[in-house]
């Protein structure tokens, strides 16, 4: 039995990236052996065992073979005999195609350390084009590592046209469609991911409303920032409605949000920011009773530390705003409502819901004073 350190743990500490999680391949062993050794086997396609101590994931090396449509579509074999180049040779890119024994010798019979140093994404094999999955994943390797020069081989991107210009795509489920995005949202270069699909042909074909996208535009948006994976979703959700009316943009947002089936975090970001960022944008010019409402539209009364995750937002979309300025007179008017003293209004006799009316008065009152509380 020989194990062996593969996939993106190899491949970003050749890049003198942080190692986050370490995946191995176990040659030469068979489920009962891996058992008796203590580990716990989990998964039902293909053998995967936990470690007993470190939990970390062991696959049994394995081949694979097409049977079926989408990127469940395939029949795995694992047995002793399969070869660590074989099980290397079934992956997707060259720079995931790297092993490592126990030593540190690495074997790399895809060519994976040269594409690393050239800074070029470059599939394995044709068999590539058997799995529409790759569309998504080789999108987000793009993302992730543009901004260290990563291109894309040619011969790749020809296969990702073949793929996407045939109906494999179509069997991709939501939920994995949207993991991958996801995990694309949260790198350096999220518009890479979104603008690669759609120079291939495969954006039209997962997302409702992909003729509106400009790739420009979300590219300015994002561009050197630190976002996190909400925030971007939100910015993405602004850029890709903009051009229609308030309502139609809600709607389209909406309707994405149910096709890709996303998380209600990401979907009520998206839709606050589309319908009130920039009255928030423009609080000095709007009045206490629309002060008043964007805060509880933002849940910026309960809950103040959001402010900090919709500046960043405002900066971006209105870069003429003076968001130091906006950020001091909101924090302080934030400040001056939660100073409101609902004991002391009960003492003075109010309740129910004449508490809550006095309560409300209190705020606009703050409301008011926006500007000169700061």
């Amino acid at each position: 039995m020989q194990i062996y350190l593969v996939g993106g743990a190899v491949r970003d500490r050749l890049l003198g990236l942080e190692v986050k999680d370490r995946d191995w391949v176990v040659v030469g062993a068979t489920p009962e052996e891996m058992g008796r050794l203590g580990y716990r086997a989990v998964g039902s396609d293909f053998p995967v065992f936990l470690h007993p101590d470190t939990a970390e994931e062991y696959a049994l090396a394995r081949t694979e073979r097409k049977s079926g449509k989408g990127y469940t579509g395939f029949t795995f074999h694992t047995s002793p005999d399969v070869t660590l180049e074989q099980d290397l040779l079934r992956r997707d890119l060259t720079i995931n195609a790297i092993a490592e024994d126990l030593n540190g010798e690495l074997h790399d019979p895809c060519g994976g350390q040269a594409d690393l140093e050239a800074r070029l994404l470059r599939h394995v094999s044709p068999a590539f084009v058997e799995d529409p999955l790759r569309v998504l994943r080789v999108a987000r390797f793009y993302a992730r590592f543009a901004h260290l020069g990563f291109t894309l081989a040619p011969e790749t991107e020809t296969l990702l046209r073949e793929i996407s210009a045939g109906d494999e795509l179509e069997h991709l489920t939501p939920e994995r469609v949207w993991q991958e995005c996801e995990r694309a949202l949260s790198t350096q270069s999220p518009a890479c991911f979104f603008n690669l699909l759609q120079h291939i042909g495969a954006l039209d074909k997962l997302m409702p409303g992909a003729e509106r996208y400009n790739a420009t535009r979300f590219q300015m948006l994002t561009e050197a920032a630190n976002f996190d994976s909400e925030q971007c979703f939100a910015l993405f959700a602004f850029s890709l409605t903009e051009s229609q009316p308030l309502d139609n943009a809600l709607e389209s947002i909406r309707a994405l949000c149910r096709h890709w089936r996303i998380p209600n975090r990401f979907r009520d970001l998206a839709l606050q920011s589309r319908t009130g960022l920039d009255e928030l944008a423009r609080m000095e010019e709007i009045t206490a009773e629309q002060r008043l409402a964007l805060l509880k539209c933002f849940s910026l009364v309960r809950q103040p530390e959001r402010l900090n995750r919709l500046l960043p937002l405002i900066e971006r979309l209105y870069p003429n705003v003076d968001i130091d300025r906006l950020a001091q007179q909101t924090q302080a008017l934030l400040q001056s409502i939660a100073a409101i003293d609902n004991r002391a209004l009960q003492a003075e006799g109010f309740s129910g819901k004449a508490l809550g009316e006095a309560i409300q008065q209190r705020q606009l009152d703050c409301c008011r004073l926006y500007g000169e509380i700061a």
